[in-house]
């Protein structure tokens, strides 16, 4: 029995079965994301899309003013205020999408009527642009150069950028 335990053991820390990263480095902005989305609809974290973020279509779900400071490379904007489902015609409802916006409240709303609508492979990316920057991902303004700064929607949000090496305008 201790030979099969042991064998069990080998295989689980050869084949990386551990504890993963947390979704959130800051444990109180993730206190804040579990009362804040209603985790209704598939999440994708930012250090899975960015191992795999070639395989998406990105929907920057904040207004233009944000977007245009900083958002996700090859990121589409589609807003929210304005948001209309005509913009996304053009896609397979079987394309595999991610939703964000700066923390994921705005884009989980949009992913949901994205799902209503029919699309199959719809994500809300769990912490947003804040956590994409808190890891220390790569950001680009509207000429597709790299920034070091994030649209903060508000101070009071924009607490939630903790990357020093990024800063928060509005």
């Amino acid at each position: 029995m201790r030979s099969v335990y042991l064998l069990f053991l080998s295989i689980w820390m050869n084949f990386g079965w551990t504890q993963s990263s947390p979704r959130i480095l800051n444990q109180d902005f993730e206190k804040k994301l579990q009362t804040l989305l209603s985790h209704d609809v598939p999440e994708i974290s930012c250090e899975e899309l960015h191992h795999t973020y070639d395989e998406f279509i990105l929907l920057d779900t904040r207004e233009w003013k944000e977007y245009s400071v900083s958002h996700l490379k090859n990121a589409k904007w589609v807003g929210y205020q304005s948001f209309d489902m005509g913009i996304l015609k053009s896609l397979p409802k079987s394309a595999k999408i991610v939703c964000y916006c700066s923390v994921g409240y705005r884009s989980e709303r949009i992913a949901k009527r994205l799902i209503a609508s029919g699309y199959t492979n719809v994500y809300n990316l769990y912490g947003s642009i804040f956590e994409w920057i808190n890891r220390g991902y790569l950001v680009y303004d509207t000429s597709a150069h790299e920034v070091r700064q994030v649209h903060g929607y508000n101070k009071k949000w924009s607490r939630w950028v903790s990357n020093k090496q990024f800063y928060a305008v509005y």
